[in-house]
């Protein structure tokens, strides 16, 4: 999947001159924590975003720094401060560093890119343009299409006990903490049965849910065995 397919197209936004009451009345509305600032050819030219209006005059929230901190600070600094307190238009106190994506861009980078930036939405652009937004709410909506989808297929039926079994084996095969040498699986009308021994707890959970994702799971018996690795002591789970 990649941007196209789960961003949001109409996008609320605003421009350098709407007003700083206006954006966080956006906001308030539209229930949404950020708007994407363009200029009147659709360029996007920075981002205002409920981070940008935390330290305000009004509300008592400006920043405030001991003397000695503001020598260090210096002007600049200080001067953005205020702006930022005391900023009447959007194009005062937005984010003109803008992160963001091509509708192409597929979804793994743009989780990478929202954790590395520690942004919460990310603009799609095309040919310097904005069409579109994905916010972490896209992502979870797109989470739950899937698993509907998954669901309905396990309801459809017609998924061997041999293909699940396959799936699943191909699964703990591939994952780096799998213990593909010390446990079984066995299915029988869909049920799957785990045995086997296990040296550390996670790994029971990480198997019982890599067995619930396999398409044709109905349920999944545990019956592995922990095994402490230094005395080999061996205790049922």
């Amino acid at each position: 999947m990649n941007a196209a397919d789960i961003m949001t197209r109409k996008v609320v936004s605003v421009d350098a001159e709407t007003t700083i009451a206006e954006a966080a009345r956006l906001m308030l509305q539209h229930r949404i924590s950020g708007l994407p600032v363009t200029d009147q050819s659709g360029k996007i030219v920075g981002i205002i975003t409920e981070g940008d209006l935390l330290h305000r005059a009004e509300i008592g929230t400006e920043r405030r720094h001991r003397r000695w901190i503001e020598l260090l600070i210096g002007p600049g600094r200080l001067a953005d401060n205020y702006v930022d307190a005391h900023a009447r238009q959007v194009g005062e106190a937005m984010t003109e560093t803008v992160v963001s994506v091509t509708p192409q861009t597929e979804l793994p980078d743009i989780v990478q890119l929202m954790e590395t930036r520690n942004v919460k939405r990310v603009p799609v652009v095309e040919n310097g343009r904005l069409v579109g937004i994905v916010s972490r709410a896209n992502l979870v909506r797109a989470l739950i299409r899937r698993l509907a989808e998954e669901q309905a297929a396990t309801a459809r039926g017609g998924f061997s006990d041999s293909k699940i079994r396959a799936d699943l084996l191909a699964i703990i095969e591939q994952e780096p903490w799998g213990p593909r040498f010390s446990v079984t699986v066995t299915v029988e009308s869909g049920v799957v049965d785990l045995r086997g021994a296990i040296t550390d707890e996670r790994e029971r959970t990480a198997l019982k849910v890599a067995a619930e994702t396999v398409p044709g799971v109905k349920a999944v018996h545990d019956h592995l065995v922990w095994v402490e690795p230094t005395s080999g002591l061996a205790l049922p789970g």
